[in-house]
């Protein structure tokens, strides 16, 4: 089932549970030449007021966004992991039925659908794309487009890498319909808590949002775009490493664990616009069986779903109150 017919299905499914919307357009569809809406839904037992494309809903949301980077397919395989788990548990499961409650749970589960087409147009050696499909240059296969994740409007850096490179930022910030499509949905669906860049985030701020990339088994807290600390620094790496409980990985700032720094990237961007508390998962070991950008599938039910199920019930919880006294303190 394509992610286009898995998000209607749903949604038709569970009419109470799950709003279905179109946030944007992917590159190829804004040129008119194919492509895809990019959808998110929005999973809660619907109240007056609730899911609406506005801030002003009265349920703390937490918000999960996946396969920006076409390759990394492990993380559109959790994101739906974790919505069939809200809908298909809602009214059996106590712990579930009160986050459906008491939760508005965004969840964007395929980023860059343009470039999981490309990952997919050879199913016998699936291509290693990783940027979207703007063929504004022409690099060749798995090579053309824009990172997604260096082309937000946030420490936007020209200097990230030329347009054949896996790091293009794209012609300015927020070039691309993509980035656009979530900017747009986090300012509409969130209050700004955060003043400038160097003010800390406000104690009421009542969201979280982390992005799903592969791989290496980390959680980067901001900032990804320099080794200075967040003004919130503390309270981030303390609710990063309350996640870290449940699927091991260890919780990072800057270009500590990782080696490198990301300038424009979404997890900075909703912290550092909106002070949401903001996390960079990255799913999956750098080696052994499960490594890689397309490792077995069998790694979703052994490894990759069991450690991250309990993180991301955890940050829905924490939503409430992220910047305070977290669950389980």
């Amino acid at each position: 089932m394509g992610h286009e017919q898995h998000n209607a299905a749903v949604a038709k499914a569970f009419p109470e549970l799950v709003s279905l919307f179109d946030i944007g357009d992917s590159w190829k569809k804004s040129k008119g030449l194919g492509g895809h809406d990019i959808q998110a839904l929005c999973i809660t037992k619907r109240q007056a007021g609730d899911c609406q494309l506005n801030a002003t809903g009265k349920k703390p949301k937490f918000i999960l966004h996946a396969q920006i980077h076409a390759r990394e397919v492990a993380t559109g395989e959790l994101a739906y992991r974790w919505i069939d788990l809200l809908v298909n548990s809602y009214g059996k499961d106590a712990d579930i039925t009160a986050l459906v409650d008491s939760r508005e749970l965004w969840v964007v589960p395929m980023a860059n659908p343009d470039g999981v087409d490309i990952v997919a147009s050879n199913p016998s050696k699936p291509v290693l794309q990783r940027k979207n499909a703007n063929n504004t240059s022409d690099c060749g296969l798995g090579s053309t487009g824009v990172d997604l994740n260096r082309n937000s409007s946030f420490q936007w850096d020209p200097n990230e890498g030329g347009p054949c490179d896996e790091t293009n930022p794209g012609a300015g910030p927020a070039s691309e319909p993509e980035t656009l499509a979530i900017e747009g949905l986090v300012n509409r669906i969130t209050r700004d808590t955060k003043g400038d860049v160097n003010d800390p985030a406000t104690a009421d701020t009542r969201a979280l949002f982390i992005t799903l990339h592969s791989y290496g088994n980390d959680i980067l807290a901001p900032w990804g775009y320099t080794n200075n600390p967040a003004p919130n620094r503390a309270a981030l790496v303390a609710l990063g490493k309350k996640m870290s409980a449940f699927n091991g990985y260890p919780v990072t700032t800057g270009d500590g664990g990782v080696g490198y720094f990301a300038p424009g990237a979404t997890d900075d961007w909703a912290y550092g616009t909106r002070g949401l508390p903001a996390y960079t998962f990255e799913v999956g070991p750098g080696s052994g069986a499960c490594a890689g950008f397309l490792p077995p599938y069998t790694c979703m039910d052994s490894t990759f779903w069991p450690k991250n199920k309990g993180a991301f019930i955890y940050a829905a919880k924490a939503a409430a109150n992220p910047y305070g006294a977290l669950p389980g303190s």
